[in-house]
């Protein structure tokens, strides 16, 4: 066997140059792709986790309200760049399916328990499989109340910096891990995880010199706007790898 040194790709927020981000045709036009994972943000909106990045409106939505002060079937009427309107949490379950692994973000407050419940239900009535979700968070709390409430779903933890301890936070957590901003990333804090059995996921790489940056860095994947831009990469990491290999067995046959 020879290693390829390819880069698991996640489409961050689906493929947000096609479709509206976090929409469910962001998604739709992400699975086309031969990507590993999808990417998505959630608040708990009400009692409901919705799909969403901003904790106010103003950007993709008319308004200046908090996410968190309207309620849900308020923030349904409202339609996105696109005539989408903002997905749940579920929407985006049954529409991924068992396709790829899907990364749920949980941005605000008082997610972790409703994250738990509807992935419980989801994987209960679906036969998912726990393996497929990674529920992470920059609130480290939150993470660790995943852990006590579904252990089996594997924990990511966001860090955008450079603890002084390094990768130590996630053990206490459990964490599978570690995404890491592209602004701070280095070769320590990618090390000192594998040593601690953490994968390394890099966001939000969309530029092919910071691919091949994080790459060398010793980087497991990458969250991206472009997922094109990661399976050309990976596609000639690939044709190398067996070109290695085609060069090896003629020195091996030139010897014999």
């Amino acid at each position: 066997m020879y290693s390829t040194d390819t880069l698991f790709c996640f489409a961050h927020r689906g493929y947000p140059k096609r479709a509206t981000e976090n929409t469910l045709q962001a998604i739709t036009h992400a699975l086309e792709f031969d990507i590993d994972g999808i990417e998505i943000d959630v608040w708990n909106v009400g009692g409901e986790l919705m799909v969403k990045h901003d904790r106010r409106l103003g950007r993709l939505l008319p308004g200046r309200e908090l996410l968190t002060d309207i309620a849900p079937a308020a923030l349904r009427q409202m339609l996105l760049p696109g005539g989408e309107q903002v997905p749940t949490l579920r929407e985006v379950l049954e529409l991924v399916g068992n396709h790829v692994q899907l990364n749920i973000e949980l941005k605000g407050p008082n997610c972790a328990a409703l994250a738990a419940q509807e992935l419980e239900s989801y994987i209960r009535d679906n036969g998912a499989s726990y393996e497929q979700y990674i529920l992470s968070s920059f609130d480290h709390r939150q993470v660790y109340e995943c852990l006590k409430l579904i252990p089996q779903v594997r924990r990511g933890v966001l860090i955008d910096g450079v603890p002084l301890d390094l990768a130590a936070c996630a053990e206490p957590l459990e964490a599978y891990s570690l995404h890491l901003s592209l602004d701070f990333v280095c070769r320590e804090m990618i090390a000192d995880g594998r040593r601690r059995g953490l994968k390394s996921y890099v966001y939000t790489v969309n530029n092919p010199h910071d691919l091949y940056l994080v790459a060398n860095m010793g980087a497991d994947g990458v969250f991206t706007d472009e997922p094109q831009l990661v399976m050309d990469y990976n596609t000639a990491k690939a044709a190398e790898a067996i070109a290695q290999q085609v060069d090896q067995f003629g020195d091996l046959n030139q010897a014999g």
